[in-house]
């Protein structure tokens, strides 16, 4: 805004940064808490975006969503998948979540013995490859390091594997939606990993058979078994 009003003065401007600086480092006392109460977050103290000492690393060899195919992005061919964690009592437990874009169809992954790498990528691997070719083309994560292996799951699978731009949950919408409907039956601050297989697949089937407004009142159980079909003709 400022660059607009003054576009041939830039001693005029200041940066986001200085803002912040200004409110929570040289405030004090009233002024601070009426200063912080005009932001948007309303926050006092700016909340770090890292732990002290935490070190981000990038997982190697990603393929960002920007290369995905627009068959994906638009919902038009089944067998394009969403992918994520939803993490028990002090992230001490999880279940894998997987939904189909164009069906919502959900398949739930079993993960008893933690979120490791190597146990996401097993579990994932056996859940895909049960699936037909026409129901495995590709796959959107975020950049959690529990994909680290999916160079192995892209090869075992078959499957394109995409990852998010960071802090952008709507870029996996239908994941996210079906983790909200997910915490019905799995709350927050509870332990995930007394849930056995038979229980995750109860659960992705009662999903599967709730009809659903953006499906025109089908259900994605009838909606993956009517791409099926069309496939197949």
């Amino acid at each position: 805004m400022l660059a607009v009003v003054f576009p041939d003065e830039p001693e005029m401007r200041v940066s986001h940064e200085t803002i912040y600086q200004s409110i929570y480092v040289q405030g004090r006392g009233a002024l601070r808490r009426e200063l912080a109460a005009s932001l948007r977050t309303g926050r006092a103290l700016r909340k770090p975006r890292r732990k002290e000492g935490e070190r981000r690393g990038r997982i190697k060899d990603m393929v960002m969503i920007c290369e995905r195919p627009a068959e994906a992005a638009d919902r038009a061919v089944p067998g394009h998948w969403e992918g994520d964690l939803i993490m028990g009592a002090r992230n001490a437990s999880a279940i894998g979540t997987l939904v189909e874009r164009s069906t919502r169809f959900v398949l739930l992954l079993h993960l008893p013995h933690g979120r490791d790498p190597a146990a996401v990528a097993d579990a994932m691997i056996e859940a895909m490859s049960s699936l037909p070719a026409a129901l495995r083309r590709s796959l959107t994560w975020d950049q959690g390091k529990e994909m680290a292996l999916h160079a192995r799951i892209a090869a075992a699978a078959d499957l394109e594997i995409y990852f998010c731009d960071p802090r952008s949950p709507w870029q996996r919408g239908s994941n996210e939606n079906t983790s909200g409907l997910l915490r019905q039956y799995f709350p927050k601050g509870t332990d995930l990993s007394v849930h056995g297989r038979d229980e995750l697949d109860r659960v992705a089937a009662q999903l599967n058979s709730r009809p659903r407004k953006t499906l025109d009142l089908q259900t994605p159980a009838q909606a993956l078994a009517g791409a099926l079909e069309r496939a197949a003709a």
